[in-house]
């Protein structure tokens, strides 16, 4: 009985910690919440207001005059990067996992996985000095002006101008890049340990390798497919400091096509905590707090959302089986 008490205790120190988290934050950003209203995730404007001058008093809250906040284009920001690496993310994590779970003989399988996987052991800023040094300079004079006058014409939002390499497409890449290896390693174990006797028996009724793994052993992975782009998803959305160096750090802009200079809630709330501390008022702090709130807040629906689609998705393999 104690040993399950004790476990017990140890294993709601997570859940604990995260409500423990989210009320710190909604109690420090409460008189933030309260000056920007709910606006603040529709505005489009981040100013901090004229800092050498004395504060003001609005709706009883002290704030530097001209100061007024919104996210509008962090949220943008955060949710068109985040979808753009999942768009080049997940197709490569499938064909990265099935090459690793059928092509690969088995003394070979394990050490390119080793190397896969320690892609996610790199740290962000690595991945961002890597985007800054090589991926924005390729992209802005090679492949944005190819897509601009390609794509471009067919579809407005990859019309140029292409600028200088910073911005959206390019955190897509840099987040696809550091995404990937945990699609490819949770989706690979699952092919991997699927039961061979479906596969053979898909082969045994004519069909090919590749008819055998597109039509019975990954189905079979595609619930371990969904959690494994949910999570992706989730490190896409609280990247940092690699997408602070490749994205252009945008303020108060909303991209007009898929080149240009963006933030994300995350980047933002780090390139901006220096200034805010500026504010005498404290609240471009607890504003930032807001932020950190909000992203905290999505974070928190996109596993919802992940757990909710599996259990539908079971739920529907029980169905069908019956």
């Amino acid at each position: 009985m104690k040993f399950k008490v004790w476990l017990g205790v140890v294993a709601g120190v997570l859940p604990a910690a995260l409500v423990a988290i989210l009320l710190f934050l909604a109690v420090y950003s409460w008189p933030a919440m309260h000056f920007n209203g709910p606006g603040f995730v529709v505005r489009d404007v981040w100013n901090l207001g004229n800092l050498y001058a004395d504060p003001v008093t609005v709706h009883g809250t002290q704030i530097q005059p001209g100061a007024s906040y919104g996210i509008l284009f962090l949220i943008v920001g955060t949710l068109l990067s985040t979808l753009i690496a999942l768009l080049l993310a997940v197709p490569v994590g499938v064909g990265a996992a099935i090459f690793l779970a059928e092509a690969v003989p088995d003394h070979l399988r394990m050490w390119i996985s080793f190397f896969v996987e320690l892609l996610m052991a790199i740290p962000s800023v690595v991945f961002g000095l890597w985007g800054y040094v090589v991926v924005i300079p390729f992209l802005g004079r090679h492949l944005f002006p190819f897509l601009a006058h390609t794509v471009g014409k067919a579809i407005p939002f990859f019309a140029g101008p292409t600028g200088s390499g910073y911005g959206l497409l390019t955190a897509g890449v840099v987040l696809a890049l550091m995404i990937v290896p945990i699609i490819v390693a949770t989706l690979r174990d699952a092919l991997v340990n699927q039961p061979t006797s479906m596969r053979e028996a898909a082969l045994a009724l004519g069909a090919t390798r590749l008819e055998a793994m597109w039509r019975v052993t990954l189905p079979g992975a595609r619930k371990t497919l969904i959690g494994a782009t949910f999570l992706a998803l989730g490190r896409a959305l609280g990247e940092t400091m690699a997408v602070l160096m490749v994205s252009g750090n945008a303020l108060n802009y909303l991209p007009h096509n898929i080149y240009d200079p963006i933030s994300t809630m995350a980047a933002f709330i780090v390139s901006q905590l220096d200034s805010a501390l500026q504010d005498p008022t404290g609240l471009a702090v607890r504003s930032l707090a807001e932020i950190a709130l909000v992203l905290s807040i999505i974070s928190i629906l996109v596993n919802a959302a992940a757990r909710l689609i599996l259990v539908v998705w079971g739920n529907v393999q029980r169905t069908m089986a019956a």
